[in-house]
């Protein structure tokens, strides 16, 4: 696993990756790969989230747990997906969401939610890779321990940021965030099992917004 982390994400996380955590997370993952498995999002794109929203430019965090599983679907980016490939059942929800919350919201017939980064939105899977077509397989070998950092980090160190925290596993992280300083915006999880118990109608995005321009920052562009 190549490290190659945006300068100043590097300034405040580089003590993590000398943990030995991150030494046996390493093994790991070249052990995934020794035995023949296909490891997604390729090497190139673990830390994509980083590289598209600097610390510096960080607004809002949007929490995923694991990236997608099949082809060519996983890029570094939570709940996103390559173009070309079709939007998955989630994210086809997000933009029912949207559209519901913006009337000029034009559903995409693709899934890559790079611009959203671009604009200081960090999307942030708890676990960065996973083994190809299988669900949760790369879970407790290390990597919530970096992205918990992460959160941290962005907590200590920033002011007047979102959460957006989805579904009970992303709402646990609640506990990394000060609350004092930073806002937090949760419901169920956009998934088809839950969209319905409380995802839609729960206006994340312009909510999102509105904090936002309170706080006397350019809002986000959610057109993709």
């Amino acid at each position: 696993m190549a490290v190659e982390l945006e300068s100043s994400w590097l300034a405040v996380l580089k003590d993590e990756f000398d943990q030995p955590y991150m030494k046996e997370l390493k093994a790991f993952l070249l052990s995934e790969k020794q035995k023949g498995f296909t490891v997604f999002p390729k090497s190139a794109d673990i830390f994509n989230a980083f590289k598209h929203t600097p610390f510096d430019k960080v607004k809002v965090v949007i929490l995923g747990q694991d990236p997608y599983h099949g082809v060519n679907q996983a890029h570094g980016l939570s709940f996103s997906v390559q173009k070309g490939i079709t939007p998955p059942p989630s994210l086809k929800n997000i933009y029912k969401e949207l559209a519901d919350e913006f009337p000029d919201f034009k559903i995409p017939a693709h899934g890559d939610l790079t611009s959203w980064a671009d604009q200081g939105v960090l999307l942030l899977n708890a676990t960065l890779t996973v083994r190809a077509n299988t669900a949760g397989s790369h879970q407790n070998k290390g990597w919530e321990q970096f992205t918990d950092q992460v959160i941290r980090v962005l907590s200590a160190k920033k002011t007047g940021l979102v959460f957006i925290l989805w579904g009970n596993y992303a709402k646990q992280k609640e506990v990394l965030i000060d609350k004092s300083k930073h806002f937090i915006i949760k419901s169920a999880h956009p998934s088809p099992f839950s969209a319905y118990s409380g995802f839609f109608g729960s206006k994340p995005f312009s909510k999102t917004n509105q904090i936002l321009e309170q706080e006397g920052k350019q809002p986000i562009n959610w057109q993709v």
